[in-house]
C-alpha cells in the first residue's frame, strides 16, 4: 500500500469513527469500572479494616472498584498516590497518619488530576487550619457528648426524678482533648435539661477501662451518702461500666442509677443480655461501617457526578438501649 493510499484510508477511518454513534462511545465509556483509592493509617485495627471493608462492598454493589492501601507514614502515602495514578483511578479516601500531610497529599493527588476526601482524622495546612476544598467526614466528640447528656435528661424525665435529688459521676480524663469533649458536651445537655450544676461530682480517672472507672467512682460515691440517685457518664463505656459496678458495690439499686456510654461494643451488648437490668441503661453507638460507606459515596458521586460533598460532616451516633440494641447493631453494621 503507498503512503498516499495509506492515508486516505487512515483518514476514512477517522472519519468512520467520528461518524458513530456519539451513544456508542458513551457506552463503552460506561462500561470501564471507576476505580478509586481507600488509604488508611492503620490498616491492622478493628475500625480502619470496617471502613475499607464498607467501602469494597459499596463499590460490588454499585459497579466500582476499591483499591485499599495501608499508609502507615509519609512516605507510603505518598507510594499510594503514585500507585493509585498509574493503575487510573480517579480519587482516594484517606485517613492520614499525620494531619500536617496536607499540602503534600494535596500536591501528589493534583499530579494525577485525581479528587479525594477525607475520613476521621481532617488534613490542615501549613498554618494549621484545615486544608481548603478537601470535603471531611468526621466525628463530633462533643456532639456524641451531647447524645450522652440528652439521653440521661431524657430517661431521668421518663422516671420523674427530680433534679435536687440526683449526683452525677463524671468520670474524666482531662489529657484526653476527645475525653474532654465527650464530657463537656454531656455536661451541657445535662445543664440545659436543668441538671443541677452543684450536683455534677468529677471522678479522675486514671486507666480509662473498667478498672480505672471503678477506681474513680468509688471514693466520690462514698463521700455522697445522701444522694440516693446517680447519673454515670465519661468518655466510653467501659468507664460508664466501671461506675455503674461501684454502685452496685454500695447497694445502690439499679433502678436508681442511669450510666450511658459511647461505642457500641460487646460489653455493651453484655450488660443488655443480662436478666435483669443493670444501671447500665445505654450506649451512644458509633459506626465505622458507614464512615467507612459514607465517605466512599462521598467521593464516587463527586467523580461522576461533580457534585462535591460538604467541607466538613460531624457524625454522631445512636443511642442503643436493652430493648433496641440488637436492632441498632444491625443498623450501622457494627
Amino acid at each position: 500500500m503507498n503512503h498516499k493510499l495509506r492515508r486516505l484510508t487512515l483518514s476514512a477511518m477517522a472519519a468512520a469513527a467520528l461518524a458513530a454513534p456519539f451513544a456508542f462511545h458513551m457506552s463503552a465509556q460506561a462500561d470501564e469500572p471507576l476505580k478509586i483509592g481507600f488509604l488508611v493509617k492503620m490498616p491492622e485495627q478493628a475500625w480502619f479494616i470496617n471502613e475499607q471493608k464498607a467501602a469494597t462492598t459499596l463499590g460490588q454493589k454499585e459497579n466500582f472498584s476499591v483499591v485499599n492501601i495501608g499508609t502507615p507514614d509519609g512516605e507510603k502515602v505518598l507510594a499510594a498516590i503514585d500507585n493509585l495514578g498509574a493503575q487510573g483511578a480517579k480519587g482516594f479516601v484517606i485517613c492520614a497518619p499525620d494531619v500536617r500531610l496536607g499540602p503534600a497529599i494535596q500536591a501528589r493527588a493534583k499530579r494525577y488530576n485525581m479528587k479525594f476526601v477525607t475520613v476521621d482524622d481532617q488534613l490542615v495546612d501549613s498554618t494549621g487550619k484545615p486544608l481548603a476544598n478537601v470535603p471531611h467526614l468526621g466525628m463530633s466528640a462533643f456532639k456524641i457528648g451531647n447524645q450522652v447528656g440528652q439521653a440521661i435528661s431524657d430517661e431521668m424525665k421518663r422516671r420523674g426524678w427530680k433534679p435536687e435529688e440526683v449526683g452525677a459521676l463524671r468520670i474524666t480524663n482531662y489529657e484526653l482533648p476527645t475525653a474532654k469533649l465527650r464530657t463537656d458536651g454531656a455536661t451541657q445537655s445535662l445543664l440545659a435539661g436543668g441538671f443541677k450544676k452543684e450536683n455534677i461530682f468529677d471522678a479522675p480517672q486514671k486507666t480509662t477501662d473498667d478498672e480505672g472507672g471503678f477506681n474513680a467512682s468509688s471514693p466520690v460515691l462514698a463521700q455522697h451518702p445522701n444522694i440516693k440517685k446517680w447519673v454515670v457518664f465519661a468518655l466510653n463505656e467501659e468507664s460508664v461500666l466501671g461506675g455503674v459496678r461501684a454502685t452496685e458495690q454500695l447497694h445502690i439499686p439499679s433502678a436508681d442509677v442511669i450510666g450511658v456510654g459511647i461505642n457500641g461494643a460487646g460489653e455493651a451488648f453484655a450488660e443488655f443480655q443480662k436478666k435483669e437490668p443493670t444501671g447500665f441503661y445505654g450506649t451512644i453507638a458509633v459506626s465505622s461501617t458507614n464512615h467507612g460507606k459514607d465517605s466512599t459515596e462521598n467521593l464516587v458521586e463527586w467523580i461522576q457526578k461533580g457534585k462535591q460533598p460538604p467541607a466538613d460532616t460531624q457524625t454522631t451516633g445512636k443511642l442503643m438501649v436493652r430493648n433496641n440494641w440488637q436492632q441498632v447493631r444491625q443498623e450501622l453494621g457494627i
